[in-house]
């Protein structure tokens, strides 16, 4: 329940701190004194839109904090999913407003976003307002009704989750013949280029080798040219280095007999001369090896024109791209090849979904047709007695031709408040103050089922008069034994039946007009409700009425 609310800076409120009873509480007021304006930022907590216009003038920020106690609502799984810290007890939301249009807000001192704020914040509070009046004629409106009192959302979550399911598998499956389609028309060309890219016998790192191979054929005799050259060097018998090198090992190891310090150069001569015989000797190879042949020169450049000719065609520049595309082409028409049976087998699926979701469906449509039968009965009863005695209501299930998010039923609030009036569609017939005393039976009908803990009415008994706001206030205060309710009215006798009474007022000065809240005494709520029987002039008679009519509520209260 809503144990406090602070407002500091919204409107024409500059600052407001003011506790809040159980039980049923009752806000009174003069039109235009500010009642719509705590209202407002009652909104703010549940997500409304800031505007920064509701800053009040000059302020350097708007601060709306409201303090819920939460004990009795199990409220941990939020805190948990939401990884915010969970207190037992007490719940703080707050939202603050800059000058620069930038909001921010808060749970529990911890920053949040507006979605998390307005989610939780919707479990703690229901401001009916008379523009929710309107929610009569909504088929969203009555359907989540006629689930609140089956007691469906457990049911209806696990049919949910099998609709998106089934909805999932009916686009996988049309993607999926979508794909069939456009790739039987590409079938041929597919065969045509993997066919071509498989006869090129395409090998890794084969272009590269043919690419050296076809630089050394093109140079052939130059190279070989180079290579005689080469070996003069190494051979010559006078002058190459190899025959020179030897003659210098062979006097250095005769010398080494005399001068034995030699003998390390020794050593390093010989191995030079081991490395050189050896690169004499693969030079020779290569020379004899290297012949110039015009056939494998050919055959090489027509193998890389393969290689360059499907680059260029598909538009890649190495070998291993070319080997991607025709793995690619393979696996679409390995794909092409299989999609009757993945069809086959998605249709399968498809069907076994569909009896899961016909399945629910039914079960939904039944717990519905019971909890209407119910409605129709109970709220005929509540009802009747608000001036309305010729009333008839029910509740008509019909099925939709497609399932959709909610199930399958088409759900209508049919009413007439008159013997010989057909029922007919609330929206079509009935007033504004029929309406007001629907939706309000509709919430003292729901308010257990909804276990919220608390509501506010804003001027729920517009409309109607005397005995039965009587009656509507009886009704509010019934279900105030089960949660906290807190009514705006302009009606004394609504106001009377509260069993806590604040006042909003304005107060002017020369440079400001600001809105106040306060809690009345039985003095002051004796005053304020003959002024709400006789006006701003507090007469005798009035104040007699106001006694009389709160001597009920003592009654009420088991007082004397």
């Amino acid at each position: 329940m809503l144990r406090s609310l602070y407002i500091q800076n919204y409107a024409l409120i500059e600052k407001l701190d003011i506790g809040f009873e159980t039980g049923f509480s009752v806000i009174t007021g003069e039109t235009g004194a500010g009642k719509s304006i705590i209202l407002g930022a009652i909104g703010l907590l549940l997500g409304q839109r800031a505007d920064v216009k509701a800053i009040r003038r000059g302020a350097s920020k708007c601060i709306i904090e409201a303090r819920f106690d939460i004990s009795a609502y199990g409220m941990r799984p939020f805190f948990e999913e939401n990884e915010l810290d969970y207190d037992a007890k007490e719940c703080i939301l707050r939202r603050e407003i800059l000058p620069s249009g930038k909001s921010r807000a808060f749970i529990n001192d911890t920053p949040v976003s507006v979605t998390q704020l307005k989610s939780l914040g919707e479990q703690l509070i229901d401001i009916h307002s008379q523009h929710q009046n309107l929610l009569l004629a909504d088929s969203h409106f009555q359907l989540r009704v006629v689930d609140t009192m089956a007691g469906n959302f457990s049911l209806l979550s696990d049919y949910q989750r099998e609709y998106r399911s089934w909805h999932e598998l009916l686009r996988e499956y049309a993607r999926l013949q979508d794909e069939n389609r456009s790739g039987r028309e590409e079938e041929d060309y597919l065969r045509y280029q993997l066919s071509q890219l498989e006869e090129a016998q395409l090998k890794e790192g084969e272009q590269e080798e043919l690419e050296v191979e076809q630089q050394t054929l093109q140079h052939a005799e130059e190279i070989k040219g180079e290579l005689a050259v080469i070996q003069g060097y190494l051979h010559e018998e006078e002058t190459g280095v190899v025959p020179l090198l030897n003659a210098a090992l062979s006097k250095m190891k005769s010398l080494s007999r005399l001068y034995p310090e030699i003998d390390e150069l020794v050593g390093r001569i010989e191995s030079d001369y081991i490395d050189l015989k050896d690169i004499a000797s693969s030079v020779d190879h290569s020379q004899d090896s290297l012949s110039v042949d015009p056939d494998r020169l050919s055959w090489v450049e027509n193998r890389l024109d393969i290689y360059y000719s499907l680059q260029q065609k598909h538009r890649v520049s190495t070998t291993v791209e070319l080997l991607a595309l025709r793995d690619s082409f393979a696996d679409k028409l390995t794909r092409i090849e299989n999609y009757d049976e993945e069809l086959s087998e998605l249709r399968r699926k498809i069907e076994v979904q569909e009896r899961r979701v016909s399945e629910l469906v039914g079960k939904l449509s039944s717990e519905r047709r019971k909890a209407a039968d119910q409605i129709s009965r109970t709220l005929t009863e509540r009802v009747k007695p608000l001036g309305m005695p010729n009333l008839r209501f029910e509740i008509e299930i019909s099925p939709r031709q497609q399932y959709d998010e909610n199930g399958g039923d088409i759900i209508r609030f049919l009413f007439s408040a008159n013997k010989n009036q057909p029922l007919q569609s609330v929206s079509e017939v009935a007033s504004g103050g029929e309406i007001s005393r629907l939706m309000l039976s509709l919430k003292a009908l729901i308010a257990h089922a909804m276990a919220l803990p608390s509501i506010v009415f804003d001027e729920v008994d517009t409309g109607v008069s005397g005995e039965i706001a009587d009656k509507m206030a009886g009704i509010m205060r019934e279900m105030a034994e089960c949660m906290q309710v807190i009514s705006i009215t302009h009606l004394p006798q609504v106001a009377s039946l509260g069993q806590t009474h604040y006042r909003v007022y304005k107060s002017d000065t020369e440079t400001s007009t600001a809105t106040h809240l306060i809690k009345l005494s039985e003095k002051e709520r004796i005053e304020e409700i003959a002024r709400m029987l006789s006006g701003s002039s507090l007469t005798a008679a009035a104040l007699d009425n106001a006694r009389e009519l709160l001597k009920r509520n003592d009654l009420k209260d088991g007082k004397k």
